[in-house]
């Protein structure tokens, strides 16, 4: 009886630590693959939760092997019914953590970043996120009213926010060391064109598409190609096409 009150109140603690971290400055990493990603990539994570820490340790093992001595040091082992209790829908990893946001601007350099103009999908957000990190892009700026770092957001892009510059700002404060290149279907073929070392690439929010602010501020208006009769790409397939063209040219 007195192990089961022990592990009772392990886990109370551990809870308590749990939403005392929560409520400050901190964002959700949901399940293994977030949490690897934003290891690799300098996350500081001041807590992390594993309901089966064999099991993920055994998944770090397989998957991640650069990290299972620091995925040794950091899980916290805690009752599935802890878990549940803490994060609304646990991962079927049965892991989590929480970690502090790198909120940076893109720093200058030859790769592209990426302007996304008032988008509102979060799970558009968080795909572009993990195409432009995946790409080696400096980062991924936005405009509007929706937080690059929503739970949400973060949640799409599998925790590779810390793997590029993840940044939201106002219209009027767009970096301007690079041209400024908006997609857009009156634009010219991508084909046809070089992306400049340091370019901004601007995609529109997905139904009212380009602001008019930013259309008006862009250097040269890119359009992807697409088949007659198609009306439009997803968001994320647009920031890929675009980094991707990019790549091809020789990056």
């Amino acid at each position: 009886m007195s192990e089961r009150v022990g592990e009772d109140r392990g886990a109370a603690e551990v809870a308590a630590r749990w939403r005392a971290s929560a409520a400050g400055d901190t964002v959700l990493l949901d399940g293994f693959h977030a949490i690897k990603h934003a290891l690799r990539f300098g996350a500081d994570i001041p807590l992390a939760l594993a309901a089966d820490r064999d099991a993920a340790l055994g998944l770090a093992e397989r998957l991640a092997p650069d990290l299972a001595e620091r995925l040794a040091a950091l899980l916290t082992p805690v009752p599935a019914a802890t878990l549940a209790a803490l994060v609304a829908r646990p991962h079927p990893t049965g892991v989590a953590a929480l970690a502090v946001p790198a909120r940076r601007a893109p720093a200058h350099g030859p790769a592209p970043a990426v302007l996304l103009d008032n988008p509102r999908h979060l799970g558009n957000i968080g795909a572009v996120i993990r195409v432009a990190a995946g790409a080696g892009a400096r980062g991924v700026l936005t405009t509007g009213t929706v937080d690059p770092w929503h739970p949400s957001v973060v949640r799409a892009a599998a925790g590779l926010h810390w793997a590029t510059a993840v940044h939201h700002v106002e219209p009027g404060e767009l970096p301007s060391h690079g041209p400024l290149l908006a997609l857009d279907p009156e634009g010219a073929d991508l084909r046809d064109m070089t992306v400049d070392d340091g370019a901004l690439l601007a995609f529109g929010s997905e139904r009212a598409g380009l602001s008019p602010g930013t259309r008006q501020r862009a250097d040269a208006l890119v359009a992807l190609p697409m088949r007659p009769g198609v009306s439009s790409y997803n968001l994320a397939t647009s920031v890929a096409m675009t980094l991707y063209h990019w790549l091809a040219k020789g990056r």
